[in-house]
């Protein structure tokens, strides 16, 4: 799945695409479905140059036509799956006081900021305008959702780069089967204690101040969402199981899309590759379309994988990951605009009312009447 919401922008860019966030209805318009669809006629136009590159084009072709259902099926249920923890997530970081953000105005948010993802990308731009606008018209001030924003990506990325370490180190020193060159085990396991320390430090960072620079307001709100994801885990709030499902459970997808096709390769292997892979969501293409899926499957081969067994089984994946979620997003999407409508009547019924013109005169002070002339 690419990575989408809140997703791999530095926390900072989090917290200013919040202040620039406007309503994301552009972002569904017939120039961006066709942008999308030229991008994904050059990813097929790829994978065919790929296959014939990597090995026997017809084997492949024969490969993809013999997947085994089940297997197919079972990876559509993990998605499903994967999407429902990055919902129960959400929904504990965004819950609002008037009680707005509820688990259906999560669904609607996440599925809606994914679809807005693929069509805007990069590394998640349109679905953190899209988020950071629901926020906004629930009521909540700009400082308080870039806080939250922020929180939601240090509990939801905290188990990318743990499993980057882990799962590099792992395999760089054997404890995990699989093996690997430095490049793809050592590496990104240091890029990922880097993430960590700096996430962190961003703790010291000290709450706004009235009379603060523009840097500083910028920064505070991240200092506060690193804060408070500290205390949610230290709290052990069994929402963030979510985070988890959310990365454990597309593992599976990738792991079942394997299996479909063959035999898939070990554990170690996998998780590292799928992360590395994803380091490929930043390039400027929409929703990651070609730098995923070439990322996923040259970790693979890096790791020794069958390379046409890699591109059928990365494919398969992201018809999952990737299309998947588009038309229920689309769906939500025009939900979500109806959820905000009346967000918007219930905050105009709340505000106070101008009085009519008659009773305004009414109020308004009598003059002082004038005086009879005599004489």
């Amino acid at each position: 799945m690419d990575l989408s919401v809140v997703h791999q922008l530095p926390a900072p860019a989090v917290v200013s695409r919040v202040e620039e966030a406007e309503e994301p209805s552009a972002g569904f318009s017939r120039r961006r479905l066709l942008v999308l669809a030229a991008a994904t006629v050059l990813t097929v136009a790829s994978g065919v140059l790929l296959a014939g590159a990597l090995g026997d084009l017809p084997d492949i072709w024969e490969r993809i036509s013999h997947g085994d259902p089940r297997w197919l099926a079972l990876a559509a249920l993990f998605e499903v799956g994967s999407f429902l923890g990055h919902i129960v997530l959400f929904n504990a970081v965004g819950r609002d006081p008037r009680g707005r953000i509820t688990l259906a105005a999560s669904a609607e948010i996440n599925l809606a900021g994914h679809a807005a993802t693929r069509l805007l990308a990069t590394a998640g731009a349109g679905g953190i305008a899209l988020t950071a606008w629901a926020m906004r018209r629930a009521g909540m001030a700009r400082s308080d959702v870039g806080a939250r924003m922020v929180t939601f990506t240090v509990l939801l990325y905290s188990v990318y780069m743990f499993a980057l370490i882990f799962g590099g180190l792992g395999l760089y020193t054997g404890a995990l089967h699989g093996g690997g060159s430095a490049v793809v085990t050592l590496a990104p396991a240091l890029f990922g204690a880097a993430v960590i320390a700096i996430a962190l430090s961003a703790q010291l960072v000290p709450p706004a101040q009235a009379d603060g620079s523009r840097v500083h307001r910028v920064l505070a709100p991240v200092g506060s969402g690193v804060r408070e994801a500290r205390r949610l885990i230290v709290a052990g709030d069994p929402a963030l199981f979510g985070a988890l499902m959310w990365w454990g459970l597309d593992i599976a997808v990738l792991w079942a899309s394997f299996k479909a096709f063959g035999e898939a390769p070990p554990a170690g292997v996998l998780v590292v590759a799928y992360f590395v892979g994803m380091l490929a969501n930043t390039l400027p293409l929409p929703g990651g379309i070609g730098g995923v899926d070439g990322g996923m499957i040259g970790a693979l081969v890096a790791f020794g994988v069958a390379s046409g067994l890699a591109l059928v089984a990365v494919l398969a994946y992201r018809v999952f990951a990737f299309w998947l979620p588009i038309a229920p997003g689309a769906a939500a999407y025009v939900k979500l605009r109806g959820r905000v409508s009346d967000w918007a009547l219930e905050d105009a019924s709340d505000a106070p009312r101008p009085l009519p013109v008659e009773r305004r005169r009414e109020r308004r002070p009598a003059r002082e009447p004038a005086l009879a002339h005599c004489g």
